[in-house]
Order: structure tokens, then C-alpha cells, then sequence
């Protein structure tokens, strides 16, 4: 990698480029990142397009061409936590020499308001559009089959399970805690100035509270979708969204997960996956955008980020709502504290496959690893309920005519399935209930 130790403007140029982005005007951000890959690459660039990517919530990407010739593809965090992006070329580093097939940064640069990642521009898709196009056209991108893709699935799993058992250790409290991973879960439900209870402040706050919430025909307030009995499709939960988002910042906290740790990615969830065909015409998956990554992660959230969004979130219901709209339907009905929900959707025959997959090659494997040396929580599963439950409702705003384009059917389908992985059902079974039979260690089964 080459980065630039001092640069010719010292602006913040990708600060300026995040502004001027978000505030609408687009060609003046183009031009203020043509600066700063200029810079820190040493040679002029030419041109600038900034992606429109519904996945990368909490960044900006894109691709350039410099003077010379070349393409690249450039990235930088552009909200919370700005400053982790030259992190995550170290974290590559970590990955790449801890066996995870990884895609490294040429260049960097990590100064305060310009941290940027400039990798090789690549002609790959993203496994999240390859896997888009087969549920929203019917048929795979480029000549990728549907076998060529569950085997790269599998073989991914596979040797993620195998690298995180190979650096499974014992990590301290303070060695858990200093983990960037923390801010997909426990940071999100916490205030920065503690004014709030845990559960009610950070994105909580932000998204939902003191708004009116439209599920299916009802309009409710945050009080009473927050403190309802939730029945969905006939199974009864046990605990209300208010008690669920009040326990996981406890159950989430580093003290509490126990000393379990590995070195893995963390967020590698499919739009972070490359769809790569080698030489051989072999087909493997490459991860990229390591910024959460560590080598004292919490075991049991390594992998929880890719499982609930590469299997339970359908890209549509979470990130293209009015697609979800189209194709689902949700009815809600409100009476004396109890929301019932009934929706019509349920995981694709390709998402079921990578349910199985998961199963069998990391979660078992790993859990069962776990409790051979007796560095499982007792309370496993409610940390990983916590932790899935988080995915949906604190990526962004889940809360129909929010700015992220959701509608009362696609919130009704989101609040439910986050109820659902959150929670245990009273009675009855669905889809996480059976995902926890089956991960459940042998030894520690009741």
C-alpha cells in the first residue's frame, strides 16, 4: 500500500465531498474527491463517479480514473466513526494473514477529514447484486449459476469456521471492549452522553421515538409498538420490543459475552462479498470493507451481521421497500396491547440454502468448539437474539415514511422479523426457533 504521510492542501476533502454529497449537490463533491485521489495517489485524476448503492448505508464509494490510465474503485466512511477508514486497511491486513480471502487497499490515506481506500478497480459483482438479480429477475448476472454460488457459499463458510476455530482465544474484558464491532450492536442503543436509559437513547432515540408508526392499516405511537404483546403469523412472543431493546445493551456489553474472541471480519454481509471467478474458472468469494474487523472480536457476533442479512433480511423488505410492497402483503391488527401481524413472506429457496449452509459449516461447528472448552455463555442464544434483533431495526430508520423510503407493509414485515429473531416464541415454532435447535451444541442442549 502506498499512503501519503503529508498531502499538498490539508483540506478535509472527503469530509467536503460527504457534505456536499448529502446536501444534493453531487459535481461539486465529484470535484472535491478528484482533489483528494489526486493527492493521495500522487497522480491527477481524472474523473470521479460516485455509486448510488442502497447497501452502503454509512459510506460513500465509487470509481476514478487517474491521468495514467489506471481505474480504481475508492471508498470512505461517511458518517459515524469517520475516522476508521484508514483502520480497515490494517484490518485487511489482519484478515488476509489470519487465512480470510480478503481484498487489500493500494492506497490510503488516514488523515483527520480525508481518510480514504483506493483498491483495484474490479469487474466482479457484489455476491448482494448477483444474488438481487436471481430473486428480482428470476436468473443469475454473467453466466453464474445457482450451484457455482451455494458452493462458494459453502466454501466460504466453511473456511471462516476454520480460521475463526484456528484463533479462537481467551481476550480480556478491556482486549473485547477496544473491538470496532461493538458499533453494529451495543453503541447504537447507547446516548454518547449517557442522558438516556440503555434501550431508549443512540439510534433508538433517533429512529423511532416520539413518532407515529404506520404497520399494515394501524398507526400507532413508539409507546404502544414498543410495549405491545406481538402475535405474529399465530406465534405469540415472549417479550415486548421495549424489553428486548432494554436488556440488549446488558446482554451486549463486553463484560457480558464472555472471553471468547477470534480474528474475523464482522461485517461481512454480501454486498461487502466479491463474486470472483478465477483462472481456473473456479468461482470464490472475496470479502472487502474490513472496517469492523479485529483479532479480540466477540465470537459469538462474528458472524451474526452476515447471517441475519444474507439469509433472514431479503434486500428488498429492508433496503428497497416499495419492490417489497409489490410483492408482499401484511395485515395488522391492534387490540388491548396485543399486534397481530400476518405477512406472506418467508425465506427464498437460495436464502434457505445459505440458512443451511451457515448452520452446518460456522455456527455449529463453532458453538460446539466453544463449548468443548467451556468458553460458551450460558445465556448464548439471548446474546445472539439481541445481536440479530439490532441488524434490522438500527442499520437505518425501519419506520414507514421515514427518509429511507418505507412503507406500512415493509415496517410490518421488518418489525416482525426482528421480533422474531429477538425473541422466543411462547409457543410454537418458526424459522429462528428451528435456526437454534440446530446450532444448539449437543453438549449443552436441555
Amino acid at each position: 500500500m502506498d499512503q501519503t504521510a503529508s498531502t499538498a492542501s490539508q483540506r478535509p476533502l472527503a469530509r467536503e465531498a460527504r457534505d456536499l454529497y448529502h446536501s444534493g449537490h453531487e459535481s461539486q463533491a465529484q470535484a472535491a474527491l478528484v482533489l483528494l485521489i489526486g493527492e493521495v495517489t500522487g497522480v491527477g485524476a481524472s474523473r470521479v463517479t460516485i455509486n448510488r448503492d442502497v447497501y452502503s448505508l454509512n459510506s460513500l464509494n465509487g470509481t476514478t480514473e487517474l491521468n495514467d490510465g489506471r481505474r480504481f474503485f475508492f471508498k470512505f466512511h461517511a458518517e459515524e466513526g469517520e475516522d476508521e477508514t484508514i483502520q480497515e486497511y490494517y484490518n485487511a491486513e489482519l484478515l488476509d494473514e489470519a487465512g480470510y480471502p480478503v481484498d487489500v487497499p493500494v492506497f490510503a490515506c488516514g488523515e483527520p477529514g480525508r481518510q480514504i481506500l483506493i483498491y483495484h478497480l474490479r469487474s466482479d459483482d457484489r455476491l448482494s447484486d448477483v444474488c438481487r438479480s436471481a430473486e428480482a429477475d428470476g436468473f443469475f448476472p454473467d453466466s453464474i449459476t445457482r450451484t457455482e454460488v451455494l458452493s462458494a457459499q459453502r466454501e466460504l463458510d466453511v473456511l471462516s469456521a476454520t480460521r475463526m476455530i484456528a484463533t479462537l482465544h481467551e481476550a480480556s474484558i478491556t482486549e473485547l471492549a477496544g473491538e470496532p464491532v461493538h458499533r453494529l450492536f451495543r453503541d447504537r442503543l447507547l446516548d454518547v452522553d449517557g442522558i438516556r436509559e440503555p434501550g431508549e437513547g443512540g439510534r433508538v432515540a433517533r429512529f423511532y421515538a416520539a413518532k407515529e408508526h404506520a404497520l399494515g392499516d394501524v398507526v400507532l405511537s413508539w409507546e404502544a409498538i414498543r410495549d405491545a404483546t406481538w402475535v405474529i403469523n399465530g406465534v405469540e412472543y415472549e417479550e415486548t420490543i421495549g424489553a428486548i431493546l432494554a436488556d440488549a445493551a446488558d446482554a451486549l456489553s463486553p463484560g457480558h459475552l464472555g472471553p471468547a474472541a477470534v480474528v474475523a471480519h464482522g461485517d461481512a454481509h454480501n454486498a461487502n462479498v466479491w463474486f470472483e471467478r478465477e483462472a481456473s474458472g473456479e468461482a470464490r468469494l472475496v470479502q472487502f470493507d474490513p472496517a469492523l474487523a479485529g483479532k479480540h472480536m466477540p465470537a459469538l457476533l462474528a458472524e451474526v451481521k452476515a447471517t441475519f442479512h444474507n439469509i433472514f433480511a431479503h434486500p428488498f423488505w429492508l433496503y428497497e421497500p416499495a419492490v417489497a410492497s409489490d410483492r408482499y402483503t401484511a395485515t395488522v391488527s391492534f387490540r388491548n396491547g396485543v399486534l397481530e401481524v400476518d405477512h406472506d413472506f418467508q425465506l427464498s429457496d437460495m436464502r434457505a440454502d445459505f440458512l443451511t449452509s451457515k448452520v452446518a459449516h460456522v455456527w455449529r461447528p463453532l458453538l460446539s468448539e466453544m463449548a468443548a472448552r467451556d468458553i460458551l455463555p450460558v445465556d448464548w442464544e439471548r446474546i445472539m437474539r439481541r445481536a440479530l434483533f439490532c441488524c434490522p431495526t438500527l442499520v437505518h430508520e425501519l419506520r414507514a415514511g421515514g427518509p429511507t423510503g418505507h412503507t406500512p407493509t415493509s415496517a410490518a414485515i421488518g418489525w416482525s422479523m426482528a421480533v422474531a429473531a429477538g425473541t422466543a416464541s411462547v409457543a410454537g415454532e418458526d424459522v429462528f426457533s428451528r435456526f437454534f435447535t440446530e446450532i444448539t451444541p449437543t453438549t449443552v442442549r436441555h
